[in-house]
């Protein structure tokens, strides 16, 4: 059961052989707006991106005046088709915007999808964070690392956060109609897209305004074993060091955090209770930071499609 459950850290899905044979589309169908598919992006290549799907919301074809907020999410082949997914699962991340914004209770939002990378684990692990654990917490990640598509993968964390801030998010706002600054620049990811999020997040502050991570990886590494407590405290001494270093401000940036109690997130209660103090003593808290959890909520796609629209609305500062 756990190494299932490993196995969609690094890989993002195990599927079974005849799932991974089938023909699969290039371009996911969405029930509300439209895809633009850039396939063969070289900065998204170089860290094992092979696909970017854009959407665009249903009144933006018909609006040419207006701009609109940009989401970047992680893993999109899991968020708007699931004829793309492995796990046969998706967010209904457009039926879900286009839902909430026809009942006045969100802006339309621009949604810029990135495929998982290859070597996911190592390429969505905040690199930054790694030096501040002590060894024996890095062989835990290493084990993870080394257990890859890529046996010894260097971890890339700042390789994707790199392509996010310098190459992708450029080339989002000179191709369409958006508006630009950090509060209205959002990015959102589940599992190890959590943790991306949050280093995305505290690496550039003044370009994402606002992150969001559901079933946030809080453990950074295999969760189960011995001296939960020890662990728990371990991670949280590693994130406060990097979030107190880094530029990031509550009063000008929003973090949301989620965690079910089944599967995977089953471990994650412990490590959420330490990170929600250490943010409180951090001074995060009322609009600039919000924890939830999710009873009996599983690690999987079906579970963030049922409650996204909280995410969204969270991630969503200006008035629609």
């Amino acid at each position: 059961m756990m190494r299932r459950l490993l196995a969609a850290l690094a890989l993002t899905a195990t599927a079974p052989l005849a799932a991974q044979e089938a023909p699969k589309p290039s371009v996911p169908e969405v029930s509300a707006g439209s895809i633009v598919w850039w396939p063969g992006f070289a900065p998204a290549e170089a860290v094992g991106v092979e696909d970017i799907w854009v959407w665009l919301p249903p009144s933006y074809a018909s609006s040419p005046e207006r701009r609109y907020p940009v989401l970047y999410m992680h893993d999109a082949e899991n968020i708007f088709d699931r004829r793309l997914s492995n796990f046969d699962k998706e967010w209904g991340i457009d039926e879900a915007i286009a839902r909430m914004s026809e009942q006045g209770d969100l802006r339309e939002w621009i949604v810029v999808g990135l495929r998982s990378p290859k070597n996911r684990y190592q390429v969505m692990f905040p690199q930054k964070l790694y030096g501040l654990l002590p060894e024996d917490y890095r062989q835990r990640v290493d084990e993870i690392q080394f257990a890859g598509i890529e046996p010894g993968y260097p971890l890339r964390g700042d390789d994707y956060v790199r392509l996010l801030v310098e190459d992708l998010k450029p080339r989002v706002d000179a191709s369409f109609r958006t508006l630009a600054g950090p509060q209205d620049t959002a990015v959102m990811g589940s599992s190890m897209g959590g943790l991306m999020s949050l280093y995305a997040i505290a690496e550039h502050p003044e370009v994402f305004g606002q992150a969001a991570g559901l079933s946030t990886h809080l453990p950074l590494a295999a969760p189960e074993g011995d001296d939960v407590e020890g662990r728990v405290r371990v991670v949280t001494e590693a994130f406060r060091a990097y979030f107190a270093a880094s530029a990031l401000n509550p009063d000008r940036n929003h973090i949301y955090i989620d965690h079910g109690t089944a599967t995977l997130d089953a471990f994650y209660p412990p490590y959420a209770k330490a990170f929600d103090a250490m943010m409180a003593e951090q001074g995060w808290g009322g609009a600039s930071y919000q924890s939830r959890a999710f009873f009996g909520a599983e690690h999987e796609e079906n579970a963030w499609a049922q409650r996204i629209d909280i995410p969204l609305t969270f991630l969503d500062r200006s008035d629609p």
